[in-house]
């Protein structure tokens, strides 16, 4: 089962902070001269060995967004948002190629539907000994109605969804140039949150390498329908026209 399940230690897992639940206790990502296992930093941006490793058989790692507790990627300077996309591709690759792990996942965790813990925006890059997440992803989970497109990095909204219903895709055009790979990510959050027919304050951010391009998932988060949970069908709902047409009109008019 090691090449199929990962194992989850409850032991650490009964240890770990959850600001998301508990609103009174105190943010451990705030309290910056008590943090350990540092591993890079670029201004506030801080890369760290995570200090709860519930994940057995891998190597977790946070990364540290901000030091604004209450920020949030959707709304992040253009400079910070850009410094921060590619100060995370670059570790997520950097652990990729040491070839120490059969895959590494690169994703981030927002609200209280998302699966996280700790409300300060984060990331988490996490290098997998046994398990190859690729084996689970096809080219058809970034197909989709594209809504813009600039230098080669296509932004669209997803007609093979993965889980269902809503997805929005990036595909990076240029590993050198990931202004408009940023931008397309924070616009996605941005009217999830925002703008969304269906009031949701969560998301999730997943990254994958992918036949030699990289691709982003922006992905909206409620409680996940049953016929995923019991069957893995995923849905796909029929306004996605209707939403290109909407965040097109919205971020690109």
């Amino acid at each position: 089962m090691r090449d199929t399940h990962l194992f989850f230690n409850t032991g650490i897992g009964r240890q770990k902070p959850n600001s998301i639940r508990n609103k009174e206790q105190s943010c451990p990502f705030c309290e910056r001269e008590k943090l350990t296992d540092i591993l890079a930093t670029d201004g506030s941006i801080i890369l760290l060995k995570n200090k709860f490793p519930v994940l057995e058989h891998t190597y977790q790692t946070v990364l540290i967004e901000t030091d604004d507790c209450h920020s949030e990627l959707s709304v992040y300077p253009e400079e910070h948002l850009i410094k921060l996309i590619r100060f995370g591709l670059t570790h997520w690759l950097e652990m990729i190629g040491a070839e120490k792990y059969k895959s590494v996942i690169f994703f981030k965790n927002h609200g209280p539907l998302s699966g996280g813990t700790i409300a300060h925006p984060h990331m988490q890059i996490i290098g997998l000994e046994d398990i190859d997440y690729g084996e689970k992803v096809r080219a058809s989970d970034f197909e989709g109605i594209p809504i813009h497109e600039e230098n080669g990095t296509i932004f669209s909204i997803s007609t093979a969804p993965r889980v269902g219903f809503y997805e929005f895709n990036v595909k990076l055009g240029d590993i050198q140039d990931i202004t408009a790979f940023a931008k397309y990510i924070q616009k996605a959050a941005h009217y999830i949150l925002n703008h969304f027919p269906f009031p949701c304050t969560s998301y999730n951010l997943f990254f994958y390498e992918f036949k030699g391009s990289i691709y982003a998932k922006v992905v909206p988060r409620s409680v996940t329908t049953p016929l995923f949970i019991g069957y893995f069908i995923p849905q796909v709902p029929n306004n996605i026209e209707w939403m290109k047409n909407d965040v097109r009109e919205r971020y690109f008019g």
